[in-house]
């Protein structure tokens, strides 16, 4: 029997993760969590995001998934290595492969990062970069106010681009020619944030970096039978599956919101 790819979001952004993993894994049966009860995780203590984290890997655990997509940049950021201790299925996080294309398309080693309060507080990005790329200049900031607008489907907003302009207008001076969007949400508002950056600075997206890790851990067949998508959500399934519209393209075909059991932590 195949055992499908679990991918989980506190809330809409992962979509963007999903999306990529679609397009790329034609044949693979997909199973998708959005945490809309919880969202937004960025302003969460680190306690609560790794207890959140862990409750919805054991959920998609439940389902026999063989690899999880932890989609979310915070919880990657603050509970990957908790999640490690949860199973034996490789797990993959957003925050290295993005790391790493942020060292491959910089020219002049000063990059911008850009996510969640919990994602920017964890240094998690400095740190993964820095790792790779020791003399590379990073620049935090965190935008706590674009997953809200995602969330609300306002990605071409007035509002939306009166906010992306005042978050970024620091990084404007920093002469960054790399920007990560260390949040799954944000490229949703990658056309705003092109527009207020410019075009010499290249946006990374970590969910096209998270692809080629998949691409070394399964064979692509192209000529297999499509596989089948399945979205779960914790509330707000209505505007989970208008904005899933949007974001995929088409129709969501199997939708279903489910409760948040104590069984998860156990």
């Amino acid at each position: 029997m195949k055992r499908p790819i679990g991918i989980f979001d506190s809330g809409v952004g992962g979509l963007t993760v999903f999306k990529a993993i679609r397009a790329a894994f034609p044949e693979e049966d997909l199973l998708y969590f959005g945490d809309t009860a919880r969202v937004p995780y960025g302003p969460k203590s680190h306690n609560t995001i790794i207890e959140y984290s862990i409750q919805n890997a054991r959920f998609l655990l439940q389902k026999g998934i063989k690899i999880l997509i932890v989609a979310c940049n915070t919880s990657a950021a603050v509970s990957l290595d908790e999640l490690c201790h949860l199973t034996n299925i490789p797990i993959i996080g957003v925050i290295t492969p993005g790391a790493e294309e942020a060292v491959r398309s910089t020219r002049n080693k000063r990059i911008g990062v850009i996510g969640t309060e919990g994602t920017v507080r964890s240094e998690a990005y400095t740190r993964a970069i820095s790792k790779l790329m020791p003399d590379a200049v990073v620049f935090s900031k965190a935008c706590p106010l674009f997953v809200p607008l995602v969330e609300e489907g306002w990605t071409d907003h007035p509002v939306a681009k009166a906010v992306v302009h005042e978050y970024l207008h620091e990084l404007q001076q920093m002469d960054i020619d790399t920007l990560v969007l260390g949040c799954t949400h944000y490229p949703l508002l990658r056309d705003l944030i092109s527009q207020v950056m410019g075009n010499q600075v290249t946006l990374v997206d970590s969910a096209e970096a998270i692809t080629a890790y998949l691409k070394a851990l399964l064979p692509v067949n192209i000529v297999g039978k499509t596989g089948k998508d399945i979205f779960y959500v914790s509330d707000n399934e209505d505007k989970f599956e208008q904005i899933a519209k949007r974001i995929l393209d088409k129709e969501i075909a199997q939708l279903r919101r489910v409760r948040l059991f104590e069984s998860w932590f156990e």
